[in-house]
């Protein structure tokens, strides 16, 4: 009798193997071999095709039933992995999961999309939902910026790997933002120092502005507050020059005004010196 029991739920375990076609399933089928009170034929009939839970998930999104969307897109990943369905329903996933301000679990779900199939056709897509993720989360110029760091990373990846993607156009101006984040703070380091009077500390945080984000907003105020740390210090020609690029770049900026006055309370002006570092950045800047 008890073999002819155990002979009975093999039979049922290889239905529910053939039903839910991978072995993706096994797990939570072997937790039901241990439970005598879960029937394995019904569990093995509850398991929906693919492509039904896949256009249920998309049927849900369009409605606007984020949730159930994204229950139907893992029930997919879950029930049929590695399945034509499956691949598209992960990159779904990561795109609800974003939808819903759910961050890290757009990131998770989209990487490992990625970690699988990197070469498949929505590769760029799912890189561009990574880049979102991280977009979304930048915070205030006043705090950490290591998701600006992360969200310039992996736009930079579409950018770079998916040249010819529709999404290379978004993902530049998104970068440009996120740099421009990031020389904010290095801007905000550089004001502390200078109001404390460390004029060397100061100026090296505006030099990092103008060397590595020449192409943000910030290299403005950044080349107005070398003049200011150099004339402090006593570095006439390193203050000329840095008004000079300035002036060369933001001719009616008020940033330069403001420069230009303060050389000349001391009988300076705006002057080009060729071998300085300011000069070689300048080259490199928007104005330029």
């Amino acid at each position: 009798m008890v073999s002819s029991v155990k002979r009975g739920r093999g039979r049922a375990f290889r239905v529910a193997l053939i039903v839910a076609g991978l072995a993706g399933v096994s797990a939570g089928i072997s937790g039901c071999q241990s439970d005598p009170d879960i029937d394995i034929t019904n569990y093995a009939q509850s398991v929906e095709p693919a492509d039904v839970l896949y256009n249920q998930g998309l049927a849900n999104l369009q409605a606007g039933q984020l949730t159930e969307a994204g229950r139907k897109f893992d029930a997919v990943d879950k029930q049929h992995p590695y399945s034509e369905f499956a691949r598209k329903a992960m990159v779904m996933s990561a795109f609800t999961n974003y939808r819903q301000g759910q961050y890290s679990e757009a990131i998770n779900t989209a990487s490992r999309y990625l970690s699988l199939y990197p070469n498949d056709e929505e590769a760029a897509y799912a890189q561009y939902i990574v880049g979102l993720a991280y977009y979304r989360q930048i915070p205030e110029v006043t705090r950490d910026q290591r998701t600006s760091s992360r969200a310039i990373a992996a736009f930079t990846e579409v950018i770079e790997r998916y040249p010819d993607s529709e999404y290379v156009e978004d993902s530049q101006a998104k970068l440009r933002y996120a740099r421009d984040q990031l020389a904010g703070k290095e801007m905000q380091v550089g004001r502390y120092y200078q109001e404390r009077k460390e004029y060397v500390a100061a100026a090296n945080r505006y030099r990092l502005v103008v060397e590595q984000y020449p192409n943000t907003r910030q290299v403005e105020e950044a080349l107005a507050r070398l003049v200011e740390t150099y004339y402090a210090m006593g570095l006439e020609s390193e203050a000329q020059t840095a008004a000079a690029v300035l002036g060369h770049n933001y001719p009616d900026s008020q940033w330069y005004a403001d420069s230009y006055k303060l050389l000349k309370s001391r009988g300076l002006e705006p002057r080009e010196n060729k071998g300085s570092w300011i000069s070689r950045a300048g080259s490199a800047l928007v104005g330029s």
